[in-house]
């Protein structure tokens, strides 16, 4: 394998890591991110890196790897009304006797020459920590609801959640993987079909790795908590709603406290959301549930009687960096007709640097090209990131400063055209 020519302080070295290098992998991870998990039972556990995709560091005179990372293939990582390659960052880590040297600067520097080479116009990751990627062109894109809600908490009555069947059952890849892989592809196709829009984010497990790493269910990993089991809600036989869950079950003075930590829930229609949820809520010994990830518009908000008593918060979820700036626009759908000049800057792909003129008819075809002059707004390619996938409006951003408008009334006709019905979110860490 060979690498873009990009430059690493002296005494260190890219190299390619294949499956051989499973441990030492393992080993730079628990360095960069500490956890009681010990190397030889994480061994047992499959990864779910594509060693094509995986490149480490080494240094003079250290022992292992002083630096990883790696993406995934999203072939087809939807964006609003549509879906483009895509390369999911991913296992970024330097061993702590290394830091601050530059190695990271490198590894996105040739992660990104690389999804240049490849072909590919998006990367988007999960941050660590939350003020790291900005400065290599990364922008916020989407949040996701996570919060704790008391169980039996009073849901509206909905049309439609009579006449569906519900199995739990312990959660595997034999029974019950081909069943969570079609809805969850339905789901961001469509969330509920009362739109018919795709929801921008909603990454799919595209590669066996993926899904392997994803049925593995390893005791090491379950925090004290019991093996995954799984919720399904059918009708007529067919699946319409699945959520993956554990329960802790711990005692009080005054009884039960157990929590239902819910992994993934998806539903296809509101009756089934209705049926998947008042089961969670209604599960013995528990006293909570704890939705792990869920879009900011879903539907248990809509359902709750008391949101309050949810007490739902919002953090980051996928950050996208654009790496075609005309490529990735030409490859979404608007939410509105626009016919707008963007003056995108971008100090690490400085061909990605220029004035682009978009124009798109709402849920249509678009074009993009380049052309001269200032554009009507200008903007850096983070920010641009940032409102790529409809969920963060160009208008608040430009009360920060960091969206200029240099026509009248272009920021408000661009940010309803880059807005999207449905709120991006991918339903799984990467």
């Amino acid at each position: 394998m060979t690498f873009p020519d990009v430059p690493l302080p002296a005494g260190y070295r890219f190299r390619p890591l294949t499956d051989d290098d499973h441990r030492a992998r393992l080993e730079l991870d628990f360095w960069a991110f500490p956890s009681s998990v010990e190397v030889d039972d994480a061994l047992q556990h499959p990864s779910p890196l594509d060693w094509e995709r995986t490149v480490g560091i080494e240094a003079d005179g250290h022992e292992g790897l002083a630096g990883l990372h790696s993406s995934y293939e999203f072939a087809e990582f939807p964006v609003p009304g549509g879906a483009l390659p895509t390369a999911g960052l991913t296992w970024v880590g330097v061993h702590p006797q290394h830091r601050r040297r530059g190695l990271l600067n490198a590894m996105i520097d040739l992660h990104l020459a690389r999804c240049v080479e490849r072909g590919e116009p998006l990367s988007a990751l999960f941050a660590a920590e939350a003020a790291i990627y900005g400065r290599f062109g990364y922008g916020l894109a989407t949040n996701d609801l996570r919060m704790t809600v008391p169980r039996g908490a009073a849901l509206r009555p909905v049309a439609g959640a009579d006449g569906l069947t519900v199995r739990i059952e312990r959660a595997s890849r034999e029974q019950h993987g081909a069943l969570v892989d079609q809805v969850h592809r339905a789901a961001g196709a469509a969330p509920t079909g009362v739109l018919g829009l795709n929801r921008p984010g909603w990454a799919t497990r595209e590669t066996e790795g993926l899904q392997a790493n994803y049925w593995s269910d390893p005791a090491a990993y379950r925090g004290g908590r019991e093996s995954r089991r799984i919720v399904v809600v059918e009708r007529d036989g067919e699946p319409r709603a699945y959520a993956t869950f554990r329960r802790k079950l711990d005692w009080e003075p005054a009884g039960p406290t157990g929590t239902v930590s819910v992994g993934e829930a998806v539903a296809l229609d509101p009756g089934a959301a209705r049926v998947l949820w008042g089961t969670l809520l209604d599960l013995d010994l528990m006293s909570n549930v704890a939705p792990f990830v869920l879009p900011v518009d879903d539907v248990l908000m809509q359902l709750l009687v008391n949101p309050r008593a949810a007490v739902p918060r919002t953090t980051d979820n996928v950050w996208v960096r654009i790496v075609d700036v005309a490529a990735a626009l030409a490859g979404r759908q608007y939410a509105a007709d626009v016919d707008v000049t963007l003056a995108v800057t971008d100090a690490r792909l400085p061909q990605n640097a220029g004035t682009y003129r978009l124009r798109a008819t709402a849920f249509g075809q678009s074009t993009v090209e380049r052309t001269d002059g200032p554009g009507d707004l200008s903007l850096d390619v983070r920010e641009l990131g940032a409102a790529y996938l409809g969920g963060r409006s160009l208008a608040a951003m430009a009360t920060a400063g960091f969206v200029t408008e240099r026509t009248p009334g272009a920021l408000a006709r661009a940010s309803a055209a880059f807005g999207w019905p449905v709120a991006p979110v991918c339903s799984w860490i990467f």
